[in-house]
């Protein structure tokens, strides 16, 4: 039996695949990481420091295109419903790699998923009826993101610093199409630089496609309207009200909202 995990990067892939190693061994273990290209530096450090915790072979795989790259090709800018970046980096590269390397009768594929995520788990069962798919932290003992930083220290592996510094998730870079505004303003504050790549690159997507476009959306008034990054970014440098609970979702692969 092969045992591939969906080494993303984030500390509940390491705890994932530590659980797989401890159940079946590193024998027939891979740890798959798919790179979108404008990855944080400190997640290939951790990368590298946590297969060597685990065990088993740790494969890099990537399409070769960035996600803004991918959105101009799509010519479709990636929103919280309709992700053409995760679906392209991550989630097709991914089958495509299983189809080519493994067989789904004697291969179990996991997930990273933890006790709060039940619901991507069902997406994703939803999304693939292919492959044998195991979440490892939906089962007790249940883990918190604190015992899980912990743990990993105690085996002497950093942590990534995008945790340490307060972020959500260790992909992308700290953005994601995805995220709510909190995590947008956490980004524009903690790591201003890597913001405005962000905008630089939406403002510039924008001109390409001709059209109103934006990762973010504006609810105010009880409407909804674009907002695009350099709007939002306008808006908290000038005191304005922000939806500081919303934080969004970094979740490349579960099923968009759109196929529900």
């Amino acid at each position: 039996m092969k045992h591939i995990v969906m080494f993303s990067g984030g500390i509940n892939s390491w705890a994932a695949a530590r659980r797989v190693a401890d159940r079946y061994g590193t024998d027939h273990l891979t740890l798959l990481f798919a790179d979108t290209k404008i990855e944080d530096e400190d997640l290939y450090r951790f990368l590298e420091e946590a297969a060597v915790d685990v065990g088993g072979e740790l494969v890099k795989i990537a399409d070769g295109r960035t996600i803004w790259e991918v959105f101009h090709d799509e010519r479709f800018l990636g929103n919280h419903r309709v992700d053409p970046c995760s679906k392209i980096l991550k989630r097709e590269l991914i089958d495509r790699w299983l189809a080519d390397n493994c067989d789904p009768t004697d291969t179990l594929v996991a997930m990273g998923f933890d006790w709060s995520e039940g619901h991507r788990m069902d997406r994703m069962r939803k999304r693939d009826t292919v492959w044998n798919r195991w979440a490892p932290l939906l089962e007790r003992p249940y883990i918190t993101r604190e015992q899980t930083m912990d743990m990993l220290r105690q085996q002497g592996v950093r942590v990534p610093r995008l945790y340490e510094l307060g972020f959500q998730h260790n992909n992308c870079g700290g953005g994601c199409v995805k995220a709510g505004q909190a995590a947008w303003a956490h980004l524009l504050k903690t790591l201003p630089d890597r913001y405005k790549s962000w905008e630089d690159n939406e403002e510039e997507f924008r001109r390409f496609i001709g059209k109103d476009v934006g990762i973010l959306t504006d609810r105010r008034g009880g409407t909804r309207k674009v907002m695009t990054l350099r709007q939002f970014r306008e808006r908290v440098q000038q005191s304005e009200e922000y939806d500081t609970q919303d934080w969004g979702a970094c979740g490349c692969f579960q099923i968009p909202m759109e196929m529900e």
